[in-house]
């Protein structure tokens, strides 16, 4: 016997529509998210100031949710920030750059060379981190610096960041969301980033070779004044080195090799989620206060929280806009009852359950349509161009699914985070694809134009796979 709704859940079911409405139409949600959630509360409590109050408490629930995914992230870009002024980037990859000979080798090895790196670092941080040393590689062996931005737009931002399987944050946010374990959802998301992956360079790396073959390329560059490309620009800004070739060349070894430590530490001993996160974390920390130590010497103890602080800016910044966000689509599991009681039916799992079960009662509702209403809503919630703000709801909705089709939880919720993250996180929104673009020195409306056939394919074939994982 199905629950029997309440007006909670029909607000909040049509705050869920007001917020894709918005998103369609590329406007911001925090306001309705707001509001959503003071309507839930004047529900809730009855009282004027429980409601206002809920707006408060929700922000800091979420803010509590989300604090080890800002933290890493923060410190991820602090570290990432004294590693491209002291010049060890550089050297990390000059070895790799010896190895590109040609246009295709050039793509690809661009392309794997960011995503490895994009898994530990995160891909913003990233692209700084290994594109000015590679750029000029690329450009030299016959690769349009278009090309380059591509692959690493493709790689970083997009597999790496909808898979995010060292740094976590992408899964935790829409496992959370979904009500399942993170191993869940990574584990489930493996055969649909893979997917995604291959079909979408593939389909980049054959356009790009056709089009220059039919001379139908164009490179999209773009200069600044002074007729300075925004990779010079980019390369003045990052600063005198402060170390020296040995102990750099030194670093560039030990850096990756503690990384590949905390990977091998994470298997043995079976760390997932908030404890493997902790670790990468620590050992970012540990890094960055070494490093600023010998390179800024006595200057060293200012210059750590100089680095922090740059980095906790970037992680807000960033973040800002998920807290309202993710606070109003927590309140559709277990944060509605800790923040206002049990006021919820009896029989009731939270709303969003509650509602799934609902559809199930009313709606013929399938793995097929499932899948494929997942990858249009993860899709939407991406055009706000953070990748990130969305696959709250794109959780929250797997997980109304998955209580009606009775299976597929983890698929579904994965499958929108793969499209929320392909579409927002900075492969096809050009607002999203400025740092990839802005190191080649190419315009981000050429760089979206160039994505857009190649992620559209990889999109259509992922949701066919994920309907037969369903």
């Amino acid at each position: 016997m199905g629950i029997e709704l309440s007006a909670i859940h029909y607000v909040y079911l049509v705050f869920i529509v007001f917020i894709l409405g918005l998103l369609i139409r590329r406007r911001d949600t925090t306001m309705i998210c707001v509001v959503g959630i003071f309507a839930l509360g004047l529900l809730a409590t009855n009282t004027l100031s429980g409601s206002v109050s809920g707006i408060f408490n929700s922000f800091v629930y979420a803010t509590k949710e989300l604090l080890g995914t800002i933290m890493i992230i923060s410190i991820i870009v602090a570290m990432s920030r004294i590693l491209i002024i002291t010049g060890i980037n550089e050297t990390m990859v000059a070895p790799l750059s010896r190895l590109i000979r040609t246009p295709s080798m050039a793509y690809w090895g661009i392309g794997i060379i960011m995503m490895v790196t994009s898994f530990f670092f995160w891909p913003s941080p990233a692209v700084a981190l290994i594109g000015a040393v590679l750029l000029p590689v690329a450009v030299r062996v016959g690769l349009p610096a278009l090309g380059a931005a591509m692959a690493m737009n493709l790689f970083g931002h997009g597999i790496a960041l909808s898979g995010d399987y060292i740094i976590q944050g992408a899964p935790k946010l829409t496992a959370d969301a979904a009500g399942l374990p993170v191993s869940s959802v990574m584990e489930a998301s493996v055969p649909l980033v893979i997917v995604m992956g291959l079909v979408t360079t593939v389909a980049a790396f054959w356009l790009m070779r056709r089009d220059q073959k039919n001379g139908t390329w164009r490179n999209g560059l773009v200069t600044v004044k002074g007729g300075s490309s925004l990779t010079e620009v980019g390369e003045q800004l990052i600063g005198p080195l402060l170390l020296s070739p040995r102990v750099k060349k030194t670093l560039a070894i030990v850096i990756p090799l503690l990384f590949l430590l905390d990977v091998v530490a994470m298997f043995v001993l079976k760390l997932q989620g908030g404890d493997a996160t902790a670790l990468v974390g620590g050992t970012a920390v540990l890094i960055l206060i070494a490093i600023t130590m010998l390179a800024h010497r006595n200057r060293g103890l200012e210059k750590i929280t100089s680095y922090l602080i740059e980095g906790f800016v970037f992680g807000f910044k960033v973040f800002g806009p998920v807290i309202p966000i993710a606070a109003f689509f927590y309140l559709g599991d277990s944060a509605f009852t800790e923040l206002f009681g049990k006021v919820l039916p009896e029989a009731s799992h939270g709303i969003v359950n509650d509602l799934g079960v609902a559809l199930a009662d009313h709606v013929p509702l399938n793995g097929a349509v499932g899948a494929v209403t997942m990858t249009i809503i993860g899709a939407i919630t991406g055009l706000d161009g953070s990748g990130f703000s969305g696959i709250s709801l794109a959780g929250s909705i797997a997980q109304l699914f998955a209580s009606a089709i009775h299976t597929g939880a983890a698929t579904l919720t994965a499958l929108g985070q793969v499209a929320a993250i392909w579409v927002g996180g900075g492969t096809l929104i050009p607002w999203a694809l400025i740092p990839a673009a802005a190191i080649c020195g190419v315009s981000p409306f050429e760089l979206a134009r160039r994505n857009l056939k190649p992620v559209l394919l990889g999109l259509a074939v992922t949701t066919i796979v994920a309907m037969f994982l369903v």
